[in-house]
């Protein structure tokens, strides 16, 4: 008996085993509750990114700040960098020069010496128009010590010598920006109740013996103490010392916290580009008003140091000498994230995004085609990097964010800079691609095994 005519044994289940075929109704109400579950999905995504953007952008002046603290507390050269401009300001040098003449001025007992001419006439029998005429020299005598001591002082300060000594003093002392931070008393700059003061006692040894040198023995009694100068004075130090305190613990995380929510809300969003568009100018907004923060800032601590303490120019020196880089960083950030929305935007599919690409993408193709009419073909090669335009585009942004990130406080200028490498480079790309003989890539197909 043949085993392939043996007829096949009854199906127990019946049409169990046939497909459902759907109504036109089925189908209807099947699609609705497609449609229905991807909006919600869509929607529930949306609402993630957007609670992501929203931390991200609250965090990112933050951030701002706590890396530039962290970086200057921490690195010593930066730190350096940081102060040393402060003396060959005018203004700062002014102050300088007039505390330390009053100083030791005020060390140099004229009216003895004065005293002492009187009675030494008075006992050789000089004339009494004489004797009257010392006793009246203590003035001129005191003016002509004014000053010598002032130019000696002048002379100091403004030489080379006090800025390596200002430079030196401050990279020995590098923890008084921690004490001062901290609240501890020991350092250069140190917190004295509601004001920040500066020591500047390795100056004063340097202005008093230079004064000895010349001469002026007296003015190796100038004393030990009240060599300060305020630079800050305000009633809000406490509650500044642990911002700072806080903004230096987070220095590190921060900023990372910050690219990272960023990242992912512009990965959540169901539309990547608009959503990166959209971070980009919310960050580029953040960084704007960083900037008006630190100038209402800088307004409120002019108004809140007294003349008499710090004049006003010495005073805004300080502020825009010690957040100049702080001023730098927010605005590199600020270029940076304007070039980012502006790439994005290139991306989409607006009508000057496609003319500019159109435009881009023509003037590549002509230059390519006038180089293979010259003989310079790239073959298959240039088929090559046509094929893989979108990859090696990719890879020169993310080279070009990769160059950025690992940049040593990068400026406006460093920004600049590589994104004229990126933008040389992808022009090259296409045209070389664009040099490309069209057939060649059929060629090459066709002689494969």
């Amino acid at each position: 008996m043949n085993p392939a005519a043996t007829p096949n044994p009854p199906d127990p289940g019946g049409a169990s085993h046939q497909p459902h075929i759907m109504t036109s109704g089925e189908r209807a109400e099947y699609e609705r509750l497609r449609r229905h579950a991807a909006i919600r999905h869509r929607r529930v995504r949306r609402a993630g990114s957007s609670v992501l953007l929203l931390l991200a952008l609250l965090l990112a002046p933050l951030a701002v700040v706590a890396a530039w603290v962290q970086d200057t507390v921490s690195d010593t050269d930066r730190y350096v960098e940081t102060v040393a401009p402060l003396a060959s300001e005018p203004p700062v040098q002014e102050v300088v020069i007039n505390r330390l003449t009053d100083r030791v001025v005020a060390n140099v007992d004229v009216k003895a010496v004065t005293d002492s001419l009187t009675k030494t006439l008075q006992d050789a029998g000089a004339p009494p128009r004489v004797v009257a005429g010392a006793e009246s020299l203590e003035g001129p005598l005191r003016n002509a010590v004014r000053t010598v001591v002032d130019r000696t002082v002048t002379r100091v300060i403004t030489s080379d010598a006090f800025q390596q000594v200002w430079e030196g003093a401050n990279r020995r002392s590098h923890a008084a920006v921690v004490n001062m931070l901290t609240g501890d008393r020991d350092g250069a700059v140190r917190a004295e109740g509601d004001s920040v003061q500066l020591d500047i006692g390795a100056i004063v040894e340097e202005v008093r013996e230079r004064l000895v040198d010349a001469g002026f023995d007296k003015a190796a009694a100038i004393p030990d103490t009240d060599r300060t100068v305020t630079l800050f004075q305000t009633e809000e130090l406490g509650q500044a010392q642990d911002t700072m305190r806080l903004l230096d613990i987070l220095g590190t995380w921060l900023p990372v916290l910050t690219v990272v929510l960023a990242a992912l809300a512009v990965w959540a969003d169901p539309a990547h580009r608009v959503m990166l568009m959209i971070t980009a100018t919310g960050v580029g907004v953040m960084m704007v008003v960083l900037l008006v923060v630190l100038a209402v800032v800088r307004r409120v601590y002019l108004d809140s140091v007294p003349p008499t303490a710090l004049p006003t120019d010495a005073a805004a020196a300080i502020y825009d000498t010690f957040v100049r880089f702080l001023r730098d960083s927010t605005r590199t950030l600020l270029v940076v994230s304007v070039i980012t929305a502006l790439i994005a935007y290139l991306y989409g599919p607006g009508r000057p995004a496609r003319a500019v690409r159109k435009a881009a993408v023509r003037g590549t193709t002509a230059a390519g085609q006038g180089l293979r009419r010259s003989g310079a073909r790239t073959g298959a090669a240039g088929r090559w990097l046509a094929d893989h335009r979108a990859w090696i585009t990719g890879g020169v942004i993310a080279a070009g964010a990769l160059a950025l990130v690992l940049w040593n406080h990068p400026t406006i200028g460093a920004v600049a800079l590589i994104l004229g490498i990126a933008l040389a480079v992808l022009i090259v790309v296409a045209v070389l691609a664009g040099a490309a003989d069209p057939s060649a890539g059929h060629e090459d197909r066709a002689a494969a095994p």
